[in-house]
């Protein structure tokens, strides 16, 4: 199910708004009128990236202080002349993003709620994931918590291809919950879309509702996220840029449903994947984790999952977000209580507490396919720019 507003937003409707504002926060002012002049160095960069061909096109969002100072799009759907150009307002698949955004976030309300907790063994929730006579029966299984699928530190592996012998979300689920361990659990960090893929399942059984459903009613809906859900209208496909022409799996060009193939068998809805979200909405998400996670989540709860965790040692991960570590994807200025998250088709989001800035750039930088790894060295330059700026 998908949240779509009753007329589509546009950026002029937005000129014409003086705040936008969420129950229980301070408006989210707009204050771009000088954001060419102010921000050119760093739309230089992303043009620069759109020519190197990192990305055809990019839509950038930036809060400072309870303000929007840039909302931008630069560049095209695609790399052809007459492809459409990219605009404020235009959706693109987040991706890993949908991570911090939805999914953590429903952990979050969860956990306010007592629903969600967090050292809950995973086989409380789904006795599957170690139930006897498996093939790759071990007992350490029975340790892995929600905590670890969070701060990835479960002992699954980063990612494997279920897509290739599932044919059905019912069937990828009951593959995902054999994915042997590749470490003791809460031994070592590794980034693992299985862990979240398997969080998804846990969160859906807990609330007793699809995942997309539950983060409609409690998360976009309440933050009045016009153009921001899981699996979007049809209607909509045509101004999403596509994310890929996948001559491997799927054979067709990608455009308005998940680029993830795992998401994709489970049916655009994920743990790991599958939100769909233009620039303004991320940054209107970010404006409530600045302001203490009002009016979704105390300030308190919100700490709880954006500060680094312990262990394992030298992890950079927090409950569901990353942290700064140089080299850093944020650059070199955002501070050490800084948390961000990012997206294999090209998006991420990073939010600094201190300086009270949110930095949301999203891009399909896996368009014609998923070669170039440019975004690597275009995005740190970018967020540079943006705090430099500033």
């Amino acid at each position: 199910m998908c949240y779509k507003p009753k007329t589509k937003a546009t950026r002029g409707h937005f000129l014409h708004q003086s705040t936008n504002h969420l129950p229980g926060t301070q408006p989210l002012a707009h204050a771009y009128s000088g954001q060419q002049n102010q921000f050119q160095r760093a739309f230089d960069v992303l043009r620069s990236g759109i020519e190197q061909r990192a990305f055809p096109g990019a839509a950038v969002a930036v809060t400072h202080r309870g303000k929007l100072i840039a909302l931008e799009g630069l560049g095209r759907f695609t790399y052809a002349p007459d492809s459409p150009a990219v605009k404020a307002d235009t959706v693109y698949d987040l991706a890993s993003v949908t991570k911090a955004v939805a999914t953590t976030t429903v952990c979050m309300i969860l956990y306010e709620r007592g629903q969600f907790k967090l050292d809950q063994p995973l086989v409380e929730l789904i006795p599957e994931f170690a139930a006897s006579g498996l093939e790759n029966d071990d007992p350490r299984r029975r340790a892995v918590t929600l905590r670890m699928l969070l701060a990835h530190s479960s002992g699954l592996p980063a990612y494997v291809k279920l897509f290739q012998t599932a044919q059905t979300k019912e069937e990828l689920l009951r593959q995902a919950l054999k994915v042997p361990l590749t470490a003791a659990p809460g031994s070592r960090a590794e980034y693992s879309d299985i862990g979240f893929i398997l969080l998804g399942q846990a969160l859906e059984h807990l609330v007793r509702e699809p995942l997309d459903q539950f983060c409609h009613r409690e998360v976009f809906a309440r933050l009045n996220l016009e153009q921001t859900c899981f699996n979007p209208p049809g209607d909509w496909k045509t101004s999403i840029p596509p994310t890929e022409d996948d001559q491997i799996f799927r054979h067709r060009l990608i455009q308005g449903e998940v680029n993830d193939e795992n998401a994709s068998v489970m049916g655009g809805v994920a743990g790991h994947a599958g939100c769909f979200a233009r620039a303004m909405d991320v940054s209107i998400f970010a404006h409530c984790m600045l302001h203490g996670g009002t009016p979704l989540v105390r300030q308190e709860t919100l700490e709880i999952f954006t500060r680094r965790e312990n262990f394992p040692l030298g992890t950079s991960r927090t409950l569901g977000w990353d942290t700064p570590s140089q080299p850093s994807q944020s650059g070199k200025y955002f501070s050490s209580r800084s948390y961000g998250h990012l997206g294999y088709t090209g998006t991420s989001l990073w939010i600094d507490p201190d300086r009270q800035l949110s930095v949301t750039l999203l891009t399909n930088r896996t368009w014609p396919d998923r070669g170039s790894q440019l975004i690597k060295q275009i995005r740190p330059a970018f967020h540079d720019a943006i705090v430099e700026a500033i």
